[in-house]
């Protein structure tokens, strides 16, 4: 049994978190990626469930976060380019691919350009484009904690602020507080950066035939529901989960309603 897969992607080395069992290429994959900042410990409850029900996980850390070598790609591009040679580097034809927030994005870009890859694909808080405001950049871009703390601060809704959290024993905030301030110098800006810079052009690009599921929060200010037109749009073999009083950090917010909206599409 193993909780990890390490594979070497570009002559770096790339983690991946496996739900705690052994990766069988004989096996259907799902490909869990993070978004700005943070790494694949925000995917352990659904990369566990599907691990437990015959579904290989590769819940990666993108270059330069977590336990993944290397340095941050700086576009959206490449980090759905990279994706897909992770892909490669497993021996994995094809995957279900899930991806939050930024990851979101570079779901939708693997997609987009690499759809003949990908059996289905999962959007959480995502939105095209998605802006990054001036101030959380220029925070960013100074290494300052201001821009963690606004994240975390715009990232969840007002109830989760004050606790309640589905998971026993966890602080969401706190969590999230710590998990962003082990990114290296860079790496937040880097990230946000990439995002800011994202952009298709609706009316130049054809339809994405690949069955897709957007999962959202109503309470979402930073991907709200609204901001889902052009995804929509692009991707017409898709439906959308909106989940009840969530804000942006679904997988935290509303774990077990999140899991089984992935359920339907893994």
């Amino acid at each position: 049994m193993s909780a990890n897969l390490t594979l070497d992607v570009d002559g770096e080395h790339v983690f991946a978190y496996t739900g705690a069992r052994a990766f069988d290429k004989a096996r259907p994959t799902v490909m869990f990626v993070h978004g700005a900042a943070m790494d694949h410990t925000v995917w352990v409850l659904p990369s566990r469930y599907f691990a437990r029900h015959g579904i290989n996980v590769l819940a990666v850390d993108l270059p330069g976060h977590g336990r993944s070598g290397g340095t941050p790609l700086e576009s959206i591009d490449a980090m759905a380019d990279w994706a897909v040679r992770v892909l490669d580097a497993a021996g994995v034809e094809k995957a279900a691919l899930v991806g939050h927030s930024m990851g979101s994005l570079a779901a939708f870009d693997a997609a987009r350009r690499h759809g003949g890859r990908l059996r289905s694909l999962a959007l959480v808080g995502s939105a095209v484009p998605m802006a990054v405001s001036d101030p959380l950049l220029d925070a960013a871009r100074a290494n300052s904690h201001d821009a963690i703390d606004m994240l975390t601060y715009w990232g969840y809704s007002r109830a989760a602020q004050l606790g309640g959290n589905e998971t026993p024993g966890l602080w969401m905030v706190g969590g999230t507080l710590r998990l962003l301030e082990r990114a290296g110098p860079g790496v937040l800006h880097t990230d946000l950066a990439a995002c800011n810079a994202y952009r298709v052009d609706p009316e130049m690009e054809p339809a994405i035939d690949v069955p897709s599921l957007l999962i959202l929060g109503n309470r979402d200010i930073m991907t709200p529901p609204r901001a889902t037109t052009i995804l929509t749009a692009l991707l017409p073999n898709s439906r959308t989960t909106i989940l009840d009083g969530s804000g942006h950090s679904l997988m935290m917010e509303r774990p077990d309603a999140l899991l089984d909206a992935l359920i339907t599409i893994v």
